[in-house]
Formats: C-alpha cells, sequence, structure tokens
C-alpha cells in the first residue's frame, strides 16, 4: 500500500480540530440544534423538508408517482433545507428529525402532527398510509421490505465510505477508496445479479424497494455521482442499466427528481414545491432568469 501512515489513535478521542474534507463545516460529535427557526408549514397535509439528495429523491419521487395515480391527499409542500448552510441544524427541524438528517415529513392530516424521519421510514408511512407500492402479500412485501432494508444498510458504504474516501476527503488513501471500491462492486453485482431474475427489484411490480435503490445505484450506474462511473466500470452492470433506464423514463421520477435539486442546470431545479403548477412556472422563471 502506498498510504502508510503513523497516526496513532489517542486513548481518548477529543474533537480539537476540523476533520477537513468537503462537509468539515458541518461535521460534529453532538446532536441537538445550534440556532433557533421554526419551520415554515405550507397548506397541505404533508409538508416535506429536504435536498435532492438520493436520500430526498426517493420521497419525493414517492409523493409525485402517488399524485400520478390519483392520490390527491398526497399533495405536498416541499421545503428546501440546504444542509451545507446547517439548516438542519435549526431547532424546528431537530424537532422533525433529531438526527439532523434530511428528508423529514411532518404529516398534519390527522388530528395531531406526526413526525416521521428516515427515508426508508418515509416511505413505508407513505406506501401504508395510501395503500400503494407496498405489496399486502406476504411474500412480496417481506421481499420489498427486505431490498428496502437492503439499501438502507448498504448505501452507508457507497455514500459515507466510497464517496466521502474517493470524492470528499482531503486527502486520496489507497487503502480506504480500494476497500469501498471493492464493497460498492459487490453491492452493484448483488442488485445486478437480483435484476438479472427480476423486472423490478421485489418481484415484477415497481414498489418502494425501487424508490429507495434507484437514487443511489441508479445515479451511480450513470456516473451521476462521485464521478466514478469510469473507475468502478459501472457500464458492466447491464442489468442495473436497463432498469435505471425504465425507472428514469417514468413522468414521476422526472418531477421528483426536480424538487428541492439546487444544483446543476436551472432548468433541472426546483427548490421548493407547493403546487403541481410549479414545475411549469417556477422552472420557466429560472430558467428566464438564467438567460
Amino acid at each position: 500500500m502506498s498510504d502508510a501512515t503513523d497516526y496513532v489513535p489517542p486513548k481518548v478521542w477529543t474533537w480539537d480540530k476540523e476533520s477537513g474534507g468537503r462537509f468539515a463545516n458541518i461535521n460534529r460529535p453532538i446532536a441537538g440544534p445550534t440556532h433557533d427557526k421554526e419551520l415554515p408549514a405550507g397548506k397541505h397535509p404533508l409538508q416535506l423538508y429536504s435536498l435532492a439528495t438520493p436520500n430526498g429523491v426517493k420521497v419525493t419521487v414517492m409523493l409525485e408517482e402517488l399524485l400520478a395515480l390519483g392520490h390527491e391527499g398526497a399533495e405536498y409542500d416541499a421545503w428546501l433545507i440546504r444542509i451545507n448552510e446547517g439548516d438542519q441544524f435549526s431547532s424546528g427541524f431537530v424537532a422533525a428529525n433529531p438526527n439532523s438528517k434530511i428528508p423529514a415529513l411532518v404529516d398534519r392530516s390527522g388530528p395531531e402532527p406526526i413526525r416521521v424521519f428516515e427515508s426508508g421510514a418515509i416511505l413505508i408511512h407513505l406506501a401504508e398510509k395510501f395503500g400503494a407500492f407496498l405489496p399486502t402479500d406476504t411474500a412480496k412485501r417481506a421481499e420489498t421490505l427486505s431490498w428496502l432494508m437492503w439499501q438502507m444498510g448498504s448505501a452507508p458504504f457507497l455514500g459515507g465510505g466510497f464517496g466521502h474516501f474517493y470524492a470528499y476527503a482531503p486527502t486520496k488513501q489507497e487503502y480506504p477508496i480500494d476497500r469501498y471500491a471493492m464493497e460498492v462492486k459487490r453491492q452493484m453485482d448483488v442488485l445486478d445479479r437480483r435484476l438479472a431474475e427480476s423486472e423490478y427489484v421485489a418481484g415484477d411490480d415497481y414498489t418502494i424497494a425501487d424508490m429507495a435503490i434507484w437514487p443511489w445505484y441508479g445515479a451511480l450506474a450513470k456516473g451521476l455521482i462521485y464521478e466514478a462511473g469510469e473507475f468502478l466500470q459501472v457500464q458492466d452492470y447491464k442489468h442495473v442499466q436497463r432498469w435505471t433506464d425504465r425507472i428514469a423514463a417514468r413522468p414521476a421520477v422526472k418531477r421528483g427528481r426536480m424538487v428541492n435539486r439546487a444544483v446543476g442546470d436551472p432548468a433541472s431545479q426546483l427548490h421548493e414545491r407547493h403546487d403541481a403548477s410549479d414545475f411549469d412556472t417556477k422552472t420557466q422563471d429560472k430558467l428566464a432568469a438564467a438567460g
């Protein structure tokens, strides 16, 4: 290995300097709010506080898919949480999610507001609330939830592991990059083998398992995260590529990817979403301003 280090961990770790890297300004070893600020609330029963990271996209895709099915109760307000600026540490956001991670959902459709945090939990909450995208058959439900939990357990190796050391760490080191690249390729192989025998991840039907996995592994398959497509030879996973393209073509997925997006082509960004018409009016306004 070329990245040998003489670092010796102390007997007791203390936080006395920033760790470095892209997100050093928001990383800290303690929880809780850093400032007082209430969350805004719109007119719809469902209030989403998020950013269009892969975890955020899961939920906006789910909501747009529900609306496409005709579930009017799935109308929602989506508020932009800028994690690089520390919005997730406001008192209002911490009340919605004590873990200070996006996305967070507040469901105001009942007599008392219900907070739901962790993207997988939000997908299950919405699927059960509207009776969609989660099979009721015992075996199919178990398969769907198993793949959902596979994603929840696997993605930290892709994001916080590979993504951090390959793209965001202040120095490039061979050992952690090799270690996590090996694991990510193993995960892609798991997914590719599954999709060789199944139209969608959990079977013949499109489910919350696909909505959870696609924003991470579909984006990786197309080289859209960490600029690592060539490095990981993602083109070799033919079944993942087929599945990725099929989901990306869904109109609700196209809309869901835009919500709370604040980077990239202005035409792909819808910072906040409060009505279906926002996809037309607000994106056109941004394009006019950009031109």
